[in-house]
C-alpha cells in the first residue's frame, strides 16, 4: 500500500456547514468574495481564502490514482483551525471540522483523517482529542502557534493535551503556520521556502528542550519536511544541551520523532535517512499546496535507497503509525 502521509483537505460539506451554522459561531466572520471563502476569527487578521484544490475531492482522488497512491492522510487547513476563538466556541468549531473530515473519509475511504483540537485551551484540547481517538481518528494535526504570534507549544497549560496524546498513543502532526511573524520572509516566496521550516524548527526545538518529546514518548510526533532542519542542527542542539543544565536530550528526542519526504532533493532525503533512519520517514506531498511535492514517489525512487527502506517510506511505516 502506497500512503501519502501529509496532505490537507477542506471538505465542501464543511464549507456548507459553516455557512448554515453561522449563528453557532458569533466570533467567526466568513468573508465571501466571488465564490471564495476566508475567515476572521475573533476580529483577527483575515485568513487567506480557501483555495479550490483544498475542496476538490474528485481532483484529489484522480491525482492519487495518477501517482499510484492508495491512501492519503488528510488534516484540515491550519489557517482555519480557529485558535483565536474563545475556548467554548473553539471547541465547537473543532468538533464541526472533525465531524466533516470523518464524513469525508467515510464517503471516500482512501482518505485517513487527522482531527483538529482547540489548542487555545489545553483541557478542552485534551477532551476533543480523546473523543476523536475514540471515534477512530489516528491522531491530530496542530499548528505551531496555539495563541497567535509568539505563543509556544510547551506552555504549561497545554500539559493536559500532551498527556492525552501520550495516554492514547495519538499521532501529533506539528504543522508550521503560514505567518509566524518574521517579516523578513514576506518577499521572494520565502514564507513557504524558508519560513515554514524555521517556524516548525523553533516550535519543536522548544518541545525537545522542555523535555516534552521524552516525557510524552507514547505520542507519535510528526515534524514534517525532513524534521524541519532538526537533523542538520542536531550537533548544535546537542552542544546546547551539554552546556545548558536541565534541557531535554535532542539526540534522544530525534529518535522519537517521525517525518516525511517533502524535501525536493534526493540528496537531502539520503542525509535525513542517515540521521534519523528510514523507519522514521514517510512519503508526503503537502497536497494541494504549490510548495509541496506533486510527484512524491520520485524522490524516493531517486534517493538510491534499499528496497526495504523504500517500502517502509512509501507505506510500511504509515500503515502502522496511522493504524491501517
Amino acid at each position: 500500500m502506497i500512503i501519502d502521509s501529509h496532505a490537507h483537505l477542506v471538505p465542501p460539506a464543511l464549507l456548507e456547514a459553516i455557512r448554515s451554522e453561522a449563528a453557532r459561531f458569533p466570533s467567526v466572520r466568513a468573508i465571501e468574495d466571488h465564490g471564495s471563502l476566508a475567515f476572521s476569527f475573533a476580529g483577527a487578521k483575515p485568513t487567506r481564502p480557501v483555495s479550490k484544490p483544498l475542496s476538490d475531492i474528485a481532483g484529489r482522488v484522480a491525482w492519487m490514482t495518477k501517482n499510484g497512491i492508495d491512501k492519503q492522510v488528510v488534516g484540515g487547513w491550519v489557517d482555519m483551525f480557529g485558535y483565536e476563538l474563545p475556548a467554548a466556541e473553539g471547541t465547537a468549531w473543532a468538533q464541526l471540522i472533525n465531524s466533516q473530515l470523518a464524513a469525508a473519509a467515510k464517503a471516500e475511504p482512501r482518505f485517513v483523517p487527522l482531527a483538529t483540537v482547540p489548542l487555545q485551551d489545553g483541557a478542552a484540547a485534551a477532551e476533543v482529542l480523546r473523543t476523536a481517538i475514540s471515534a477512530g481518528f489516528p491522531g491530530v494535526m496542530i499548528g505551531t502557534l496555539p495563541r497567535g504570534l509568539g505563543s509556544v507549544l510547551d506552555a504549561p497549560d497545554l500539559a493536559p493535551f500532551w498527556q492525552a496524546a501520550d495516554d492514547t498513543g495519538a499521532v501529533v502532526h506539528i504543522h508550521p503556520s503560514f505567518d509566524a511573524g518574521d517579516i523578513r520572509v514576506n518577499d521572494y516566496g520565502l514564507a513557504n521556502a524558508v519560513g515554514r521550516i524555521t517556524d516548525a524548527l523553533i516550535a519543536v526545538s522548544r518541545l525537545i528542550s522542555a523535555g516534552h518529546v521524552a516525557r510524552y514518548a507514547k505520542a507519535k510526533i510528526i515534524v514534517p519536511m525532513g524534521s524541519a532542519g532538526l537533523p542538520f542542527l542536531l550537533g548544535r542542539l546537542a552542544r546546547n544541551h551539554a552546556i545548558t543544565p536541565g534541557l531535554g536530550d535532542p539526540a534522544e528526542a530525534l529518535r522519537h520523532i517521525y517525518t516525511d519526504t517533502i524535501l525536493h532533493d534526493p540528496r537531502v532525503l539520503r542525509f535525513v535517512v542517515d540521521m534519523v533512519g528510514a523507519d522514521r520517514i514517510m512519503l508526503g506531498s503537502d497536497m494541494p499546496f504549490p510548495i509541496g511535492d506533486t510527484e512524491p514517489g520520485k524522490i524516493v525512487q531517486s534517493a538510491g535507497l534499499s528496497p526495504a527502506d523504500a517500502a517502509s517510506i512509501t507505506g510500511g511505516l504509515a500503515c502502522t503509525l496511522f493504524r491501517l
